[in-house]
């Protein structure tokens, strides 16, 4: 099943996409913020126009475990989601996929000028293959 991705921010939305096998995390594309309904439309036909089976929205979380302001937006988003589609969506916690994005395009060696600038879209792939591994380790959940 095609799996894909949300990193929702207030100004873009990153995505990433899964290979058939769920196996692979690939980043697709970003979107750039407009509404809660217009932007949701646009995750809703990439979806469809990727055949995804299923949508995992990231959603990050303050340190006493509760969904901070941006974990609130990304709630709401994924609620707005599921009004347009009859695809699953899930929430996925997203905590440090920035970080990590950053961390992966500079252990790959990509120069200071090309690290600059946004990271939606890797971090999309980021909290899709932790989706994706969590669920290859423990296939129930």
């Amino acid at each position: 099943m095609i799996i894909l991705a949300v990193d929702h921010g207030e100004k873009r939305i990153g995505l990433a996409v899964s290979d058939p096998t769920a196996t692979i995390a690939n980043p697709l594309t970003v979107i750039q913020h407009v509404s809660r309904v217009v932007d949701a439309a646009q995750v809703v036909a990439l979806a469809a126009g990727h055949g995804a089976g299923l949508i995992v929205v990231g959603q990050s979380f303050a340190e006493d475990g509760q969904p901070n302001q941006a974990g609130r937006r990304a709630a709401r988003f994924a609620e707005a989601l599921r009004q347009q589609t009859a695809l699953p969506v899930e929430l996925w916690d997203e905590s440090f996929s920035t970080q990590t994005a950053r961390a992966a395009r500079l252990q790959m060696g990509v120069s200071r000028k090309k690290r600059a600038g946004h990271l939606d879209e890797m971090a999309a792939t980021v909290i899709l293959q932790s989706y994706l591994d969590a669920h290859i380790a423990n296939p129930k959940s």
